[in-house]
């Protein structure tokens, strides 16, 4: 599991470890960690020249050092600086006497030094810094050449630390190198695509006493939260699924639900909707169950609008079923059926849904929220829609988030499985069935939801590697990723 923690957190445990070493010995550790990938990265490139951009904080020390030590290993190093005496003075002379061509960033020649380089070396702000880049970054952020490998030191200069907000003005870099531990922004999605590749430098913070912000799950973490069979086991203890889910509209929906379900191992798949969507069902799907019965947790609304009245009996089993004691993944339609509930309540929207949701509730006279709203502030309205509702909320999209009511307690969690291609039709209805088999087999809602993500994200990659994807296809991929996953 990736973890990361909030900016007071790494200090304080920084802090704490200082007291017990050499003066500068931190310091020095995470340059040589920077320098390491540095040379990883150009022996892969075949570069020889690099800049380090410098402020005035301690990310530009880290960042001199590993010029020094680059120098001396016999890259040509340039490093162009904030004002000469600001920068870190131990970095500026270890850099100095390496023989680092050492220019101010309002000199004349530090264009032609940055327009040589191979890779540049971002250490002009850190994680105490705010989102946005002044004007004098700005100059030189602009000026990095096009060719040139960019590797950030902790995080990219300009990037919220805390991950909530992103902007334009800040260093996209190719590669972040980070030290100790991940920080927010490096696994947000306001934020996350600006920092590209993560590297971790272990440079022995201990963070046993402190609490995640963040949390990803890997393969590994997916395999020991998946609900596996036993000899005893049946149908009952493995969970029944409840799929209300597909129209006349858009009848492939309730396929796609029931598919991406069963392919995740439940017991049993109910399906309840209109005539000729069963009918479908059963074509894909024999084993589905299309009548009423015993059911362990709901999928609700893929595939459903609210205002057809042509399907009362669909519309009233999604009430019946919310208004149940049951668990409910809730999804598209039912979302605007969807208040408070007592019971374990999963929901599931894009961006657009999000703002919908959240209009609705906010009630007449508030302001609308957007679209745009909900993406340049993902966790800010993710959260809002999980206090005022007492659910667990999915947030759909390139980086999924789950996000649990305040009161929870709960470390956000934010997947990144997934190729581009999986914005595509009908992906959200195979995940609402993924979701419902893991609630039923009994996983609590979190992880329920970030691992499904994670299965729902890698069966889209190996659908179709490097190429667009059918929601159909991913479906059918989802047995063999559970596969691969626990046996890995």
């Amino acid at each position: 599991m990736i973890q990361a923690y909030a900016v007071a957190d790494v200090r304080a445990v920084e802090a704490a470890l200082m007291e017990h070493l050499p003066e500068g010995e931190l310091m020095a550790r995470a340059a040589n960690g920077l320098a390491e990938v540095v040379r990883a990265r150009l022996a892969e490139r075949g570069g020889h020249r690099v800049v380090a951009l410098v402020g005035g904080g301690n990310n530009g020390g880290d960042a001199l050092y590993a010029a020094a030590l680059l120098a001396q290993a016999g890259f040509a190093v340039g490093a162009v600086c904030t004002a000469y005496g600001s920068v870190h003075p131990g970095g500026r002379d270890a850099a100095l006497a390496a023989g680092v061509v050492v220019t101010g960033g309002d000199g004349p020649d530090w264009e032609a030094v940055l327009a040589e380089a191979d890779l540049v070396v971002d250490g002009i702000t850190g994680i105490g810094g705010r989102p946005g880049l002044g004007v004098e970054a700005q100059g030189w952020v602009g000026a990095i050449p096009e060719t040139a490998y960019v590797v950030a030191v902790d995080l990219p200069s300009g990037l919220d630390p805390a991950g909530l907000e992103g902007t334009a003005e800040c260093v996209f870099a190719d590669e972040t190198v980070t030290f100790g531990v991940a920080k927010p922004c490096h696994l947000l999605p306001a934020t996350e695509a600006a920092a590209g590749r993560l590297t971790v430098v272990d440079i022995g913070l201990d963070f046993a006493g402190c609490t995640p912000v963040v949390e990803r799950l890997l393969g590994a973490d997916v395999a020991a939260a998946w609900p596996v069979p036993t000899a005893a086991s049946d149908k009952y203890s493995r969970g029944v699924v409840g799929v209300v889910a597909g129209s006349a509209a858009y009848p492939g929906a309730g396929v796609l639900c029931v598919l991406g379900a069963l392919g995740t191992g439940p017991g049993m798949v109910r399906y309840l909707g209109p005539t000729s969507v069963a009918a479908l069902v059963h074509g894909h799907a024999p084993e589905a169950v299309t009548a009423t019965g015993r059911v362990q947790a709901w999928v609700l609304g893929s595939g459903v609008d609210p205002e057809d009245t042509d399907d009362e009996d669909q519309l009233r089993w999604i009430r019946q079923a919310l208004d149940s004691d049951l668990p409910c993944v809730v999804d598209a339609g039912a979302l605007a059926l969807l208040g408070p509930r007592s019971a374990p309540t999963l929901i599931t929207p894009h961006a657009g849904e999000l703002a919908r949701l959240l209009t609705r509730l906010a009630g007449a006279g508030e302001a609308e929220v957007t679209r745009e709203d909900v993406l340049g502030r993902p966790i800010d309205h993710a959260q809002a829609a999980a206090d005022a509702l007492g659910a667990v909320v999915l947030l759909k999209g390139a980086t999924t988030l789950v996000v649990s009511p305040t009161a929870a307690g709960r470390a956000i969690r934010s997947q990144a499985d997934a190729p581009p291609w999986l914005a595509t039709a009908g992906a959200g209805d195979v995940l609402a069935g993924i979701l419902g088999t893991l609630v039923a087999a009994g996983l609590d809602l979190v992880n329920a939801a970030s691992v499904g993500a994670f299965v729902h994200g890698v069966a889209a990659d190996r659908a179709n590697p490097g190429g667009p994807v059918r929601a159909l296809a991913v479906a059918r991929k989802v047995p063999g990723v559970v596969a691969a996953v626990l046996t890995a």
